[in-house]
């Protein structure tokens, strides 16, 4: 199984109000474990970023204005996640912006859904963590998932975080160490943890005080029954 742990950054948050993509970046996994092989690319989006979205970040205007449209990395990039699982968080989000640039592009290029399934991780956690925050700060720290290296929002980091948070959800027993700090970027580890059983359930028998209290039972239910009752006849059918 071919998956890809996918995150954005864009110029704000409303894709309708004409926002657009400042950075894609993606993380393989095969079978669960890193492949070695991520794709990140910052995006001249032709527009200003919000001040909200620099802050959160640290992305400033100058910086993108010498990097590529993204109809120039366009075809790479769905070259690069083509046939796979998408793995994101808050897809309907990322999902937006994707298929918005798709669509500037013209009709041939379709949509993400015709070439990916997605599996959103905030409907994952919000199913599992239901009343809780689920953002990826808090899932990391709910899951144990070292995210200090975070002090902004970034594709690859949160790529990387992410890849944990769904693994560790999913299993708790893989954790990935992809390299990425220390400008070390295709470095790449996985750690499995050893599954360790403690000691053995215990196994508690009913005592023959209980034993003779839900035979008494079966009598009165066969006596309201006026006959053997679905309980007794189970009972003797085992």
């Amino acid at each position: 199984m071919r998956q890809i742990v996918l995150d954005t950054e864009t110029t704000g948050l409303e894709v309708r109000q004409g926002h657009r993509l400042i950075e894609i970046a993606c993380v393989e996994l095969i079978e669960r474990r890193p492949s070695g092989r991520h794709y990140q690319t910052y995006l001249n989006p032709e527009r200003a970023i919000d001040e909200g979205a620099r802050e959160v970040t640290g992305i400033a205007d100058e910086f993108l204005l010498d990097k590529p449209r993204f109809h120039e990395v366009v075809d790479e990039f769905l070259a690069f996640i083509h046939g796979a699982e998408l793995i994101i968080h808050n897809a309907t989000f990322d999902i937006g912006f994707i298929n918005a640039e798709l669509a500037r592009l013209g009709v041939h290029y379709g949509c993400i859904a015709d070439r990916c399934s997605v599996l959103d991780t905030l409907a994952m956690a919000r199913e599992r963590y239901p009343g809780q925050r689920n953002s990826l700060d808090a899932l990391c720290k709910r899951l144990g998932v070292d995210n200090s290296a975070r002090d902004l929002h970034g594709g690859l980091i949160d790529a990387q975080l992410l890849a944990d948070v769904y693994l560790a959800m999913t299993s708790g027993q893989v954790v990935l160490d992809l390299g990425f700090e220390g400008g070390n970027e295709t470095g790449v580890r996985a750690v499995i943890a050893p599954v360790v059983l403690a000691r053995r359930p215990r196994i508690l028998r009913a005592s023959d005080e209980e034993i003779g209290a839900h035979l008494r039972r079966l009598d009165a239910l066969d006596k309201s029954a006026g006959g053997q009752s679905v309980w007794r006849r189970q009972e003797t059918e085992a």
